[in-house]
């Protein structure tokens, strides 16, 4: 097997990753708030923060640097158009992401909070998830725009 062919394995391998991971962590989290138990989106949140931080980091470091190693090994301009959209697609998503990281590790401990009966707590946790779930949507279309470069390639 070639370099090339390893760093396009990874590179698409860790792509999945950061695209099923961050579909999965929706659709949980998603549907843990909408159940309105908070002892159930409080165990959630917790998985979803420690998902986020194994598979989501992880894919997040190796993308970039699997990506250089294609762009190297492969021969390609560093600042192609398709690949400058790429990058600039990869800081948005970036940008959408870590507020969420943040906004589930409040979560995590508000729904903790709630569980237990503070009302408070509740009272925080929705406008919290409506900016998580505003975020979440130029960062899936972002993600959908970076598999699409690397498609097609213009």
């Amino acid at each position: 097997m070639s370099w090339f062919v390893l760093a396009k394995l990874i590179h698409i391998l860790s792509a999945a990753v950061l695209f099923g991971t961050g579909a999965g962590i929706a659709f949980f989290m998603l549907m843990a708030w909408r159940s309105k138990e908070m002892a159930t989106f409080s165990m959630v949140a917790r998985h979803v923060v420690l998902a986020d931080f194994l598979f989501t980091t992880t894919a997040v470091i190796v993308q970039p640097i699997s990506g250089i190693a294609l762009i190297v090994l492969g021969g390609h301009d560093p600042f192609a158009s398709w690949l400058l959209w790429a990058y600039g697609l990869f800081v948005l998503v970036g940008l959408c992401w870590l507020p969420v990281v943040w906004i589930q590790m409040k979560i995590k401990r508000l729904t903790a909070q709630a569980a237990s009966g503070d009302d408070a707590a509740r009272q925080q946790i929705k406008p919290l998830m409506q900016i998580w779930f505003a975020l979440g949507w130029p960062a899936f279309g972002g993600v959908l725009g970076i598999y699409l470069l690397m498609i097609i390639k213009p």
